[in-house]
């Protein structure tokens, strides 16, 4: 959802929502790669039932990372997206369910956010290739160094929109990258797994929430379903919120901000294309290298430029942290809701569930996908924190809440919006001041910066290092001529810092003729883009209806045209957000939205839509979004109504347009004024052009549906076996009791997976599916099936009930009392919690086994055992003991063994010893604690023994506060190690 930084909001106001993920990583035995059993319990401490995949969250950073290289072609995109779902798939480890969703046609009111994104991205695309070009040139011009330049189209990630090739493809690779797994992946055995590919009309996510939707209103629905969605739009959240169910988690991957990325040119780190200068990296390869380029460089003599020697093309590059994924417990988010929205002494009756949909509710008027959002609310600003304290406050006038199951009461909203528009005089006159105060601590900041900072760095290889940057000291090459260029470096600047408005003569003296002036580029001050608005001046209303709509404020009839559009648009996302696509047709036609204070006589205003609108087609909403740049992706005859000055649609082209930057700082915060899309104009011209649509154009162009897959091992695969078999055209009903109590109709696909069927490879280098490799038979068949699905069906009046439904399990409360106060932290950084448990101890070595075990520095005296390195025994004398603790005994004779220093190949070392252990006493060591006993404990002797057999010691106060599992967790026991027994 359009909403900036609303998830960092969300996550600082709320942070307990938030948790890291556990991630069972693969081994390796003997360089073979051994996958992970993903039937085990999840090592998070939780199982997920359903996992929905918002696969547009996946390819795009995918096909175009910013983070590490992109991908060769098209065939390293695919295997990267089949990785990518592998990891996403051992973490959560669905047992039900896996839905995945392809973004298709989008309704008309999110087409027009896509056409500006594509528009942006291709011009933007361009004009970087074009800089580009322009500073190498500039570089070797100079006599810099660059890496040569790699001959390589540049991936247009337009193409990530559905009816290119490019997500046919896609579909038809992730088909067999389900059946691969279904007969491959022990935790796909019994999985139903539902794929919405690009050719399903509907935004991926909606698809998803229509999906839950439907599966809800069901009399086979489990309430206590446990769901998880993997996506990074904000907007998930509110979806969540939205299906009520009391278990539903987000998974996504964890923001670290100003990650560090290369340069496109150099490909080195630490700046940008525009600061690049050519300069060869730092030497950090083998030493053994460095000589030879040096003594290579004498043998060739001076013709040649040393530039390329200096510059290590074997130097290490940095490595490539792997992403880290969170999750967000929406259950926590509901209890921190629940105590932030409660209110007393209502005139009507308190329900938290709908006070959660007023909540999402008045989240859209900080911005969405569909509207832009009011000019006097700001996320970063305490925009929602403001909404929500003008709702409790007004709330007990209106009588009732907001909103009810997607559906809005226009008359209680337009009370809070008049309540918002009271302070937006206020809020703009702040805004001002805090930006003034913002940019001043800025230019004081860069002149204390600059200030403070030395007057000459040296470089080269007496450049300043991080300690530990370098692995072994380098020889100094020719010091006397770097000496010479420190010394008249420094002369320069002193002479040039004398008097920094002091003209110079030719002959490096100073003139008598007075001062220069600065140049504006030697300013501290950063150019600001002009605001005509003025928000914070009087006049403002009237200012921002000329030169946004070009009208003046004082045309009543203009002004309430707006501000319906806007209401209609609220009732629109709310209704999509609850009930599915009001209407496909539906937008709002305008750049930028209405002020608060002129949301007046809204309740009289229509909020109905057109019924049975038809969403667009793949090639037509093409058609709609893309620019001419990215015509390569349609058919020719289409692609030259895009270009043709002839053209009865070119306006919709524009090859340049303005960006209205609306008083942000950075040209994507900016509005794309584009020209709106005329749906009649639009298919008027594509009339004349279907014809010329080959057959596998208009198999592209046309609107498919979901496929569902089973197992051989799943109780339904039998069934849809026998449709096949019997050759049923006809739709039939999926029996609950065969599914997880999954319901829908099911119908004959063309291009099915069956047994006995080879399931060729749309990859060159992955192989066919012909055997199962999880079976021991020699020519096994393909043991998985696949049939067209649809969600159950309800009449187009029906509503969907946006509440909590029966039987439903309310989860265990998470949040302690600490957990509601902000500084409950004692000041540190907050860390997300590891795993759903909140009471889980990481583990913790004593300070006495860090010093055993910790020494790695050589040593002159040697000793036999596993740790050569570890400091003598002897050097633990009485004052590194623990101390004893009440009612313990002391272990006899402890160190009575130990030799002098000198001696050390005697005894055998004291951590290598059995010691003689009495009952009830404690460990002193804590290597202790992994010795094990003359008698070791066995689970039917022992009385108190915890679920995974280790014998509990409430007595010992050093066990005070370990996590003890709970029951019904049988987990496994560590393997054994080798000389340490962990019964």
């Amino acid at each position: 959802m359009g909403v900036p930084a609303f998830f960092r909001w969300l996550s600082r106001k709320y942070p307990s929502i938030i948790v890291n993920c556990v991630e069972e990583k693969a081994k390796e035995c003997n360089g073979v790669k051994v996958p992970i059993d993903t039937s085990k319990p999840n090592p998070n401490e939780v199982e997920f039932d359903n996992l929905y995949l918002d696969m547009n969250g996946i390819i795009h950073p995918c096909t175009h990372p910013e983070d590490k290289p992109a991908p060769k072609n098209e065939d390293e995109m695919m295997v990267a997206i089949f990785e990518y779902i592998d990891r996403i798939f051992n973490i959560v480890r669905p047992r039900r369910l896996l839905y995945m969703a392809i973004d298709g046609v989008a309704p008309r009111a999110k087409m027009n956010q896509q056409r500006s994104r594509r528009f942006r991205a291709s011009k933007e695309g361009m004009e970087a290739a074009e800089e580009k070009q322009k500073i190498r040139q500039e570089i070797l011009a100079k006599g810099g160094y660059l890496p040569p330049e790699e001959v390589k189209e540049r991936f247009d990630s337009n193409c990530i929109t559905p009816g290119t090739e490019f997500m046919d493809n896609l579909a038809k690779c992730l088909r067999y990258y389900i059946a691969d797994r279904l007969n491959s992946n022990p935790g796909w055995k019994n999985l139903t797994v539902i794929l919405s590919d690009a050719s399903a009309p509907g935004e991926g996510e909606h698809k998803i929430m229509d999906y839950i939707r439907r599966q809800r209103a069901q009399p086979n629905h489990d309430p206590n379903t446990h769901h998880c969605l993997c996506g990074a739009d904000a907007d998930l959240i509110m979806l969540g919120l939205a299906t009520h169910e009391p278990n539903f988690t987000i998974i996504r991957e964890e923001f670290k901000p100003n990650k560090p990325k290369p340069c496109a040119l150099c490909n080195q780190m630490g700046h940008e294309v525009k600061d690049c200068q050519g300069l060869p990296r730092e030497k950090q390869g083998k030493r053994a290298l460095q000589v030879g380029l040096e003594k290579l460089w004498n043998a060739v003599g001076s013709d040649v430029s040393p530039l390329w020697f200096q510059h290590d093309q074997f130097a290490d590059t940095l490595p490539i942290s792997e992403q880290e994924f969170i999750f967000i417990r929406l259950c926590v988010l509901r209890e921190y809701l629940e105590r932030e929205l409660t209110m007393a002494s209502l005139p009507f009756t308190f329900d938290f569930e709908r006070s959660v949909d007023d909540w999402v509710f008045m989240c859209f008027f900080v911005g969405n996908d569909f509207l832009p959002h009011l000019p006097s609310l700001e996320i970063r600003e305490g925009a929602i924190d403001r909404l929500v304290n003008i709702y409790k406050n007004v709330v007990h006038k209106t009588g009732g809440y907001l909103t009810e199951s997607g559906f809005v009461n226009l008359q209680r909203v337009q009370m809070i919006m008049l309540a918002v528009g009271e302070v937006e005089d206020s809020i703009f006159k702040k805004r001002k001041d805090d930006d003034d105060n913002f940019k001043r601590r800025q230019k004081e900041k860069r002149k204390r910066l600059k200030r403070d900072q030395p007057s000459f760095i040296p470089g080269g290889q007496f450049s300043p290092q991080a300690l530990g940057n370098r692995s072994s000291p380098q020889a100094i090459c020719n010091p006397r001529q770097a000496a010479f260029e420190m010394r008249m470096h420094d002369r320069q600047n002193s002479t040039t810092s004398a008097s920094p408005n002091t003209s110079l003569t030719p002959d490096g003296s100073p003139s008598l003729g007075g001062g220069i002036k600065r140049k504006p580029e030697d300013s501290d001050s950063e150019p600001e883009p002009e605001d005509n608005i003025r928000l914070w001046e009087t006049g403002w209303k009237q200012r921002y209806y000329k030169n946004k709509f070009d009208v003046d404020a004082s045309d009543d009839k203009f002004r309430r045209k707006v501000v319906q559009s806007y209401v209609e648009g609220l009732c629109w996302v709310l209704r999509y957000y609850y009930q599915g696509c009001a209407s496909w047709n539906w937008y709002y036609p305008f750049h930028y939205a209405p002020f608060a204070s002129d949301f007046e006589g809204i309740a009289d205003m229509p909020s109905d839509f057109e019924k049975g609108s038809k969403p667009f087609k793949p090639l037509e909403q093409l058609m709609g979004v893309f620019p001419a740049a990215s015509g390569n992706f349609l058919p020719p005859t289409w692609r030259k109504l895009m270009t043709d000055p002839e053209s009865s649609i070119i306006d919709f082209y524009p090859e340049d347009f303005a960006i209205d930057l609306n008083g942000k700082k950075y040209a994507w915060q900016g509005v794309a004024l584009l020209p709106f899309v005329d749906e009649r104009r639009l298919r008027a011209a594509l009339e004349e052009v279907y014809p010329d649509l080959t057959p596998e154009e208009s198999r592209r162009n046309s609107l498919g549906s979901d496929v569902l897959f089973v197992g051989k091992h799943h109780p339904l695969c039998d069934f849809i076996v026998e449709q096949y078999k019997t050759k049923n055209t006809e739709a039939v009903d999926i029996p609950p009791e065969l599914c997880h109590g999954i319901q829908g109709k099911l119908t004959l696909n063309n291009n099915a997976v069956l047994p006995d069927q080879v399931v060729q490879s749309p990859v060159p280098m992955l192989q066919d599916l012909t055997q199962n490799s999880a079976v021991s038979e020699p020519n096994p068949e393909i043991l998985s099936s696949s049939i067209s699905f649809k969600d159950p069906q309800f009449a187009e009046d029906f509503v969907f009930k946006a509440t909590v439904l029966p039987g439903a399990k309310k989860p265990a409360p998470v949040l302690k009392p600490g957990d509601w106060e902000k500084t409950s932290n004692d000041g540190r950084p907050w860390r997300p919690q590891l795993g759903f448990n909140r009471d889980r101890k990481q583990m913790h070595l004593d300070q006495s086994v860090f010093r055993t075990l910790g020494h790695t520095m050589p040593r002159d005296r040697s000793m036999p055992g596993m740790y050569p390195n570890a400091v003598p025994l002897g050097a633990y004398g009485s004052p590194y003991a623990r101390p004893l603790m009440g009612n313990q005994q002391q272990i006899p004779k402890l160190l009575s063994n130990l030799r002098p220093q000198e001696s050390w190949r005697g005894p055998t070392p004291l951590f290598q010893q059995t010691p003689q252990r009495t009952a009830g006493a404690a460990p002193l060591l804590a290597w202790n604690r992994m010795l094990p006993s003359p008698n070791p404990f066995q689970p039917a002797q022992y009385q108190g023994l915890g679920p995974m057999g280790y014998p509990q010691r409430p007595e010992d106060r050093m066990d005070r506060g370990r996590q003890v599992y709970g029951p019904g967790r049988p987990y496994q026991l560590p393997p054994p190690a080798g000389r340490y027994s962990w019964n």
